[in-house]
């Protein structure tokens, strides 16, 4: 029996925009992207990591009522949700990639650490770090 934690879920304010993002910009690939009623299930996952996949999931029902539901949205565009990282051969590089390609990011490439990140948000302001793999380590 494989066990162990597979999908991680983030709050997004539309699905569909979350989506090309992840998808257009990040490099993830749709994994599951399924309806039961109004509810959706979506989750991406990065093609190098096949066994974890991100949850795209808009705060409501049948999880959320209403005022929960705008809290939430609230505090994810305000960026308050903890950081997600993602791991990548070289951050300059990366950051230069995305920059392009219309990533908003909160901190540009800076050495630190005996590595090199940089930081960026989705388009509902889920924060995310970006590292670059210290050299010799296995990611």
């Amino acid at each position: 029996m494989n066990q162990g934690i597979n999908v991680v879920g983030l709050y997004v304010n539309d699905q569909d925009e979350a989506l090309a993002f992840y998808v257009g910009k990040l490099g993830f690939c749709v994994h599951t992207d399924v309806r039961n009623g109004a509810y959706r299930w979506l989750t991406v996952q990065y093609p190098e990591q096949p066994s974890f996949q991100l949850g795209l999931f808009t705060p409501g029902p049948p999880v959320h009522d209403e005022a929960t539901a705008q809290t939430l949205r609230a505090l994810v565009a305000k960026g308050a949700m903890p950081p997600l990282v993602l791991t990548v051969a070289d951050c300059r590089a990366a950051h230069a990639r995305l920059q392009a390609l219309g990533v908003e990011f909160t901190q540009a490439p800076e050495a630190r650490y005996g590595s090199i990140d940089a930081g960026f948000r989705d388009p509902a302001g889920n924060g995310w770090k970006m590292i670059q793999a210290a050299a010799g380590s296995a990611t």
